[in-house]
């Protein structure tokens, strides 16, 4: 399905439905009063999309929890908030009961946490029908499939009896969203609706929430830390740095004329997917202000590069912009050192020119290969009973990957979750004889049991770092004992080990003072440099990356982006980068391989892949990235895909992607049984020849950024 119908940037009203006015929440604690949301002011009209953009920390999600009166009765809320003219601060739970969803609903950032898992996805929708409707059961009922076919559940009169675990992630917010709908509200506040969701899923929420507010005229307020998803959906953004809005404006001009150095290094910092990477991204230095004891002045003024001593003195109040248009307002004492044709965040931020390596100089075919895969094949058994365990079949979690490394390069692999990504890593990591295919790792062929002196080299040239540094690193050794265990598992002199920690810690930018910390003890982005340089111990030649920056804020996330291509330039390093974010993909990798259900469809250059893609695949799936940049985000197509890829469990026969394939669904009917029967083969079809392959038999260029 393709998403042809513009936002209507006309269809707010002029009659405020929500006003949020000197808002403050303060959550007493051992050390003092955190001061989460410090007088904010928010409006919000009938048919209205406003953005609330931060990062973590920010103030975002209390504020929409303060509306509903969900916060913990500790909390100490003051200011007003009314819903068209009635005040809703002070009153009591059984007061708000009445409204939450039905006058105001809430779509929350983890439905599975939200749905409750004893009863069924319908139970539950058909229970808010019934306490604000009335009715009978059959009719709540029947008003739940409604429901969830409207938001694009397939077979709802069936599903209405599944239980939330037996959705898949983007089924479950769809089912939220049906559940918010289900009485009409006058607003609907999503918190962070879309993190942690593949493009292609993340594409057909927020589709379902674009129907669910034209179904009900509703107001959205859409709370979210990415600036793309808010670019093409919001009429106007909030930006808030530590509990406060220091930045409001229509969506076009916030990002066409940004006036505050805090929303620059939040432009700045993402990586985008309509342009080529040859320059740093924005890292927005230092990390936000404790709020439990802010320093007076501006709280910005620690992190900002055009702050003066007149910042430090007293906090600037949110005023209208200089040569700003009307309703554009900034607390910024500097705003009009901003004011011009756009603003480029490499003008604001002092940035280092972009690494480069001598490798970049020599021709790909001659470089040394670190990496080759070619057919791997991955099974796992599916059995049956609890005591007496039988296998009834089989998960064919990969099932024909094809990549290739060369020394200096970054390879980017892609694809939903459960293309089996996270498998083929595994695969290549655990150093056995893969089930099928083969696998090469720097010159030595996994086709046999390796001996203790082959697997210890190994080890130490290839290494990896993970999603979540928290959980990766030992909670109960202090920093110089976590970055020093890979040189001690290799046999290193513990006098080099001692000399080798500090240098690893200066290599991320950490001191090496801090390396009697604990991990818990450090941010996000500062345990994730923790890993890299626990990475690089062993002077690797490669090094795999899952998702290494995907539960950062894009502050943080540009810093670390940064510090591996500095690194990978610097060391002669190569990458096996995998991510869920290709425009996080777009700016570090040379390459790029697109995997579905288990197999390579698409691979090549990542600038040919990204602007001439041939598979429909992969053109869903750069359809589906959000640019930030509203003007470029509403003209673009976007390709919908439906419903989710078919079941791992079964072995799959032609080609793995035609039950969602938009090609597939125009083709005459001789064309479509080639798709049913045969597989498709890895083939040239691009204009670079051979280095540009798809597995598709009617591959077709397509240019959509």
């Amino acid at each position: 399905m393709t998403l042809t119908e513009p936002v209507d940037r006309t269809r707010a009203s002029s009659a405020p439905v929500l006003e949020v006015h000197d808002l403050t929440v303060t959550f007493p604690t051992p050390d003092g009063d955190v001061r989460a949301v410090r007088g904010v002011d928010l409006t919000l009209r009938r048919g209205e999309v406003l953005g609330i953009v931060g990062e973590s920390g920010s103030g975002k999600s209390v504020t929409s929890l303060a509306v509903l009166g969900l916060l913990p009765a500790t909390a100490k809320v003051t200011g007003s908030i009314t819903l068209d003219g009635e005040e809703l601060l002070g009153r009591g739970d059984k007061a708000m009961s009445a409204i939450r969803g039905k006058r105001i609903a809430m779509v929350f950032q983890d439905p599975l946490s939200a749905f409750t898992p004893v009863y069924t996805v319908g139970q539950q929708i058909a229970e808010t029908v019934l306490i604000h409707r009335g009715g009978t059961k059959k009719q709540a009922r029947e008003r739940a499939i409604e429901l969830l076919g409207l938001v694009g559940i397939p077979e709802p009169g069936r599903r209405v009896d599944s239980f939330p675990h037996e959705f898949s992630g983007g089924m479950r917010q769809r089912a939220m969203i049906a559940m918010a709908i289900a009485n009409d509200p006058d607003v609907i506040l999503a918190d962070e609706p879309t993190t942690a969701l593949d493009v292609t899923i993340q594409a057909q929420v927020i589709s379902v929430l674009r129907t669910a507010q034209r179904e009900t005229g509703a107001a959205l307020l859409f709370v979210s830390h990415d600036l793309g998803v808010i670019a093409g959906f919001a009429d106007r953004i909030a930006v808030m740095y530590a509990g406060r809005v220091v930045e409001t404006a229509t969506a076009d001009d916030l990002f066409a004329h940004p006036r505050m150095p805090y929303t620059v290094g939040l432009i700045g910092a993402l990586p985008r997917l309509d342009q080529r990477s040859d320059q740093p991204l924005v890292p927005i230095p230092g990390t936000p202000p404790s709020l439990l004891s802010l320093a007076p002045g501006c709280p910005f003024a620690a992190r900002c590069p055009l702050a003066t001593a007149e910042c430090r003195v007293d906090e600037p109040a949110l005023e209208q912009a200089p040569a700003g248009e009307v309703g554009h307002r900034a607390a910024c004492l500097h705003a009009d050192q901003l004011v011009g044709e756009g603003t480029d965040p490499e003008d604001v931020y002092d940035l280092p020119p972009a690494p480069t390596s001598e490798l970049a100089s020599v021709p790909r075919a001659s470089r040394d290969r670190v990496l080759h895969v070619d057919g791997l094949v991955k099974t796992f058994p599916l059995t049956k009973g609890s005591v007496f365990k039988r296998r009834v079949g089989s998960v064919w979690a990969v099932d024909g990957v094809d990549l290739d490394v060369r020394e200096g390069e970054t390879l980017g692999l892609v694809g939903e979750a459960g293309s089996g990504k996270s498998t083929t890593l595994h695969e290549i990591m655990d150093l056995r004889v893969p089930e099928a295919g083969t696998i090469e790792l720097l010159g030595t062929a996994l086709d046999r049991k390796l001996d203790g002196s082959t697997v210890k080299r190994l080890r130490g040239a290839v290494s990896m770092v993970f999603q979540d540094p928290m959980a990766s690193l030992d909670p109960r050794q202090p920093v110089s004992d976590i970055i020093a265990e890979p040189l001690l598992a290799i046999g290193r002199p513990r006098d080099e080990v001692s000399r080798r920690v500090p240098e690893l810690m200066r290599l991320v930018g950490l001191e090496p003072a801090a390396a009697t910390r604990y991990p818990h003890e450090f941010s996000g982005g500062q345990r994730q440099r923790i890993s890299i340089a626990r990475a690089l111990a062993a002077d690797p030649k490669l090094i795999v990356l899952d998702e290494p920056v995907s539960a950062l804020d894009v502050s943080i996330q540009a810093g670390v982006l940064n510090l591996l291509a500095e690194l990978k330039a610097t060391l002669d390093l190569s990458y096996l980068f995998v991510s869920h974010d290709l425009s996080v993909i777009r700016h570090v990798a040379d390459r790029v391989t697109v995997m579905y259900l288990g197999r390579t469809v698409e691979t090549g250059p990542v600038d040919e892949v990204f602007e001439h893609p041939l598979h429909p695949y992969t053109q869903a799936l750069l359809s589906a990235v959000p640019v930030p940049d509203p003007v470029k985000e509403r003209a673009r197509e976007h390709i919908v895909l439906p419903g989710d890829p078919p079941t791992p469990t079964v072995k799959q026969t032609g080609c793995r992607f035609r039950s969602r394939c938009p090609l597939y669904a125009m083709l005459p009917e001789a064309q479509r049984s080639r798709c049913e029967d045969e597989v498709p083969t890895m083939l040239p079809h691009g204009r670079d020849g051979a280095d540009h392959t798809a597995a598709c038999h009617f591959a077709r260029e397509k240019q959509l950024v």
